[in-house]
This record gives C-alpha cells, sequence and structure tokens, in this order.
C-alpha cells in the first residue's frame, strides 16, 4: 500500500492512503497485464529469485500463463489475473497444475525447445548452464514438486480467500498482489515478488553481471572491448537501460567465465544498422585481445563461491545484482586473475 504524509514542524504527519487500482480500470486487457509481466518478470520483478521461464501461453490454449524451473528442477506455474477473478481463478490453476504435474521430461524437453527455438538447446542442458549446476538433472528429477504462483490485483478478497484456503490444505500456492496507481497523470506499478519482495534500491550503484552475446555472435564481445561499450542486440536491446553511469559491469562470456570489468560513463545511444543498444564504459581491469584471444578470465564457479549468491546465468542481465561492496570484491578477485 501506497500513503502520503507531510512534514509539520520536522516531523511527519498523519498518513493518507493513496487509491489504488487493477489494470481493467484502465481499458487494458489481460494480455496486455501478461505483456507487461512476461516481459519483466525474472530481470526486475523477481531479481532475487532465479527462475528459469520454459514455456509460456501461447494463441489461447488452455494452459497457464507462464512456467518456469528453479534450481532443483521445480515447476513453477503463473496465473496472472487482470482484476478480481475470485474462486475460479484458483480452480483454473489447479486444473492446469494437475496437467503439467503429469507432463513427461520429453513433454517438458519438448516445450522449452519450442519456447527457446532460437537456441536450439536441449533442456538439461539448458538447466546446467542456467544453475551453474556440479551436474545435469537426471529425467526423472525434473517436475517432482509443482508450486502455483497467481498474479492478482490486491483488492481481490475472494481471490485472496480461495488461496488461503488451498494452502492450509498443503497445497503449494501463493498469492502475488499488485496495484496501479495514478499519480499526477503518471502510472505507478507495485508489485510484491517472492519471498520477501526484496530489491537492491535502484538508486544505489550497483554491479551487474551482463552477458557479451555470444550464443548469437562470437565477434559481439571484441565490438564491446575494442569500442569501450556495453551492448546488447535485438530484442534483447532494453537490457542495457537497467544500467547507469556509475554502475560496474562484469562482462560474462558463455563457456568460460568473467573476462572484464568496467564503470558506465554514458547514456544509452543506439546504433540501428547493427540492431545494437549501448552505453559507454571505463574498463577497470586489463582486457584480451582478440588477436590473442580469452586466455584469462574468472569462472564461474568460482564467482558464485566468491560472493556467496547463486546466479541465474541464462540472462542477458546475471540476477540477482551486486551491491557497491560485492562488486569491489569481485573486482578485486577478477584483477588478481587478470593481471
Amino acid at each position: 500500500m501506497l500513503y502520503k504524509f507531510a512534514i509539520e514542524k520536522g516531523l511527519p504527519q498523519a498518513l493518507d492512503a493513496i487509491p489504488f487500482y487493477d489494470f481493467s480500470v484502465f481499458q487494458k486487457k489481460e494480455e496486455d497485464l501478461e505483456k507487461l509481466l512476461t516481459d519483466n518478470l525474472f530481470n526486475i520483478l523477481f531479481e532475487e529469485v532465479p527462475l528459469m521461464p520454459i514455456f509460456r501461453e501461447r494463441g489461447g490454449q488452455p494452459v497457464a500463463d507462464i512456467y518456469a524451473l528453479n534450481k532443483k528442477g521445480d515447476l513453477i506455474i503463473f496465473e496472472l489475473k487482470l482484476s478480481k477473478a475470485g474462486g475460479n481463478a484458483v480452480e483454473q490453476a489447479l486444473r492446469y497444475t494437475q496437467e503439467a504435474g503429469q507432463w513427461t521430461f520429453n513433454e517438458l524437453n519438448e516445450k522449452f525447445k519450442l519456447y527457446s527455438k532460437s537456441t536450439g538447446q536441449e533442456l538439461q542442458k539448458a538447466h546446467l548452464e542456467a544453475f551453474q549446476l556440479e551436474r545435469e538433472l537426471l529425467p526423472n528429477e525434473f517436475n517432482q514438486k509443482q508450486h502455483i504462483w497467481i498474479v492478482g490485483s490486491a483488492a481481490d478478497e475472494k481471490l485472496i480467500e480461495a488461496i488461503d484456503y488451498w494452502k492450509h490444505q498443503g497445497i503449494s500456492m501463493d498469492f502475488i498482489p499488485y496495484r496501479v496507481y495514478s499519480i499526477s497523470g503518471q502510472y505507478y506499478f507495485e508489485f510484491f515478488s517472492l519471498p520477501y519482495d526484496k530489491h537492491r534500491n535502484p538508486g544505489d550503484i550497483k554491479g551487474v553481471l551482463f552477458d557479451t552475446n555470444r550464443s548469437y555472435d562470437e565477434n559481439a564481445i571484441w565490438n564491446m572491448l575494442e569500442n569501450k561499450r556495453v551492448s546488447a542486440y535485438g530484442d534483447a536491446r532494453y537490457y542495457v537501460d537497467y544500467l547507469h553511469p556509475k554502475d560496474k559491469v562484469f562482462y560474462s562470456h558463455k563457456w568460460i567465465g568473467i573476462i572484464a570489468a568496467a564503470e558506465v560513463i554514458g547514456q544509452s545511444k543506439n546504433n540501428d544498422a547493427n540492431e545494437e543498444k549501448y552505453r559507454d564504459v571505463r574498463f577497470l581491469a586489463p582486457i584480451p585481445s582478440r588477436i590473442e584471444g580469452i586466455k584469462k578470465y574468472l569462472p564461474f564457479s568460482h564467482v558464485s563461491s566468491i560472493l556467496g549468491k547463486s546466479f541465474f546465468w541464462d540472462r542477458t542481465i546475471k540476477v540477482p545484482y551486486l551491491s557497491k561492496e560485492e562488486s569491489n570484491t569481485l573486482l578485486e578477485e577478477l584483477k588478481k586473475v587478470l593481471e
């Protein structure tokens, strides 16, 4: 809930609750909410919860909106509701979960390949790389458990009551509320991500593990290093806007590790000829050359060990973000390797 308060004589006064709405009030459709959430779900709204999306609802199919895997191979089932949906939404989610719980590994794998057709990867290998596991999960280790996360209006009392009922019956189900505010002609979206709605303060300087686009273009890294920039391409271009001046960027090169580090010094720029969006940077440690290739790097496993954090590696931005202190720690360790 959002409250307004005034300061009088140096002291905060009474709280004044700001009215909130759901998307239907703004003549928006359920697909508008779905697009807003799916475009931002795993990089912004759930920045502290590593999840691997494997399938999305397509063309009105009788399935849930989004399916994802966690590190253990459990299936997370997202059902998104535009406005007040009541208990029927829970019944629908339970039906989808019952069906998904019977999916074999081969069915999961086929759905993943359909979702990520541009990569052509098999699910086991993609899951291994995404979570940097010591070994691939066996087929029978996937989808042993299912968890239902229903996203809906914070004012939907019937939906909340229905979810509470099934939680008390031992069903792994959670409610994720959202609110929309209209303040001085601007819209604000409030969302409560599980498990604790933990986020880094956007106003703080952060560290970001940023993908070098190796899966699609082996030369993208040299474009970045030689032109002193951090870049993203094609449909992933907007990730550059998540960076801000003074943020530290750690270049994550697939199948190798962290190969360079830099400080962001410029605003977002577009190179339409190359479908590229980038920011200028200042490198903070030695960088590899195209002629000699990449010979020194910090393996991904060492990054997790140094920071005591797990990351979801199969994203352009590897969440969670790093604090200023974590960034400095990682930079010092990287320098020892590169220098």
